[in-house]
């Protein structure tokens, strides 16, 4: 058995804890593993490396992916498409083993209808894959989330300022509502409810008229006002899969704010700084369990499926339900979170 393992879409930590996982795993069976470089752009370009217990030994705290990662896309256009799957067998591969998120997930399901053997692993800060309670990554980004609000905190409220905070968060809050009830925010807004600029000056002009003359709002990079169509970002940039980079809605708001009450605002956006550096204990645990699962359904010839935890069980389930919808934000934990806006 030959299984090709590639990461892509976005990077996060846990990636090279899944890479140890397989390879640790597979050299139980016995099995052979090739790491392909950059995504799927490996496959497309012939770009891989041989993967065996020495060369994955050190990498688990590592953040980042050895493999590197891409946002290519091969079904951008039919050539691209059949390279990939020329490349596949060229290689010698028995099986795609995909870790990512939708976009890189939508595209091994795509080559298993073509007949290609694929497993996904499920990847994304975001948390926002359908099928599965947790991603790893996301316990990452929500402790760096964590870690940035108790330093605005102390700054924020020595120089009476309200701080906008922007975190990841295309379609899902999830970063932002776990990251900010963790880091005690005083307002969270979330791409599940449009918000209402008035609503968030109003929290801010109470607090000042309490005495607490500091807030700090946490809003997720897909949030976006009511009466606005579509995303606020910087430039109309799009990604290989047509997705706009976001990233703008923070300067937004805080001038909005600074405007309405005339409270000095300023903001910061954490960006990439979510993304990297070491995984959790519980999101390198749990890259552990994806990976040893992803080459356990291999072994038991189930392919076309994706590892997911349920409760706080690894099952697998078809790729196609992993990446049929974005999973939204429980909005019982928001409203816990609502009782300590303001």
């Amino acid at each position: 058995m030959k299984i090709g393992i590639l990461t892509g879409g976005g990077d996060c930590p846990g990636l090279n804890a899944v890479i140890r996982a397989v390879v640790r795993k597979a050299a139980h069976y016995n099995y052979e593993v090739i790491g392909i470089k950059d995504g799927w752009k490996g496959l497309v370009e012939l770009n891989a490396m041989p993967l065996n217990v020495q060369v994955v030994s050190g990498i688990l705290s590592r953040g980042g992916t050895i493999l590197g990662t891409s946002r290519t896309n091969p079904f951008k256009s039919p050539d691209t498409a059949d390279q990939a799957v020329q490349n596949i067998k060229k290689l010698g591969l028995d099986v795609v083993i995909a870790v990512g998120g939708d976009d890189t997930l939508g595209v091994a399901a795509k080559l298993f209808k073509q007949g290609i053997k694929t497993i996904g692993v499920p990847k994304t800060i975001d948390n926002d894959l359908s099928g599965t309670d947790f991603t790893f990554g996301f316990d990452t980004a929500v402790s760096i989330v964590t870690e940035a609000l108790d330093r605005l905190h102390t700054t924020t409220e020595a120089h009476h300022r309200t701080m906008v905070v922007e975190v990841m968060g295309r379609h899902a809050g999830w970063i932002a509502t776990y990251g900010g009830l963790a880091g005690g925010a005083d307002m969270i807004l979330i791409p599940e409810m449009p918000f209402d600029v008035e609503d968030v000056c109003n929290v801010v002009k109470k607090r000042a008229h309490e005495g607490r003359g500091f807030s700090i709002i946490v809003v997720a990079e897909g949030a976006v006002p009511k009466g606005i169509e579509g995303y606020i970002a910087k430039d109309a940039k799009k990604d290989a899969f047509g997705h706009v980079v976001l990233g703008g809605i923070g300067e937004f708001l805080a001038k909005a704010i600074e405007k309405k009450t005339d409270v000095e605002t300023r903001h910061v956006v954490l960006g990439h700084l979510q993304r990297g550096g070491s995984p959790t204990a519980y999101d390198r645990i749990l890259a552990c369990r994806y990976g040893v699962r992803a080459v356990e359904l291999i072994h038991a010839g189930k392919f076309g499926r994706m590892a997911a935890l349920q409760g706080n069980k690894i099952v697998d389930i078809p790729l196609e339900e992993g990446v049929k919808q974005t999973k939204t934000v429980d909005m019982e934990i928001y409203k816990v979170a609502e009782v300590f806006f303001g």
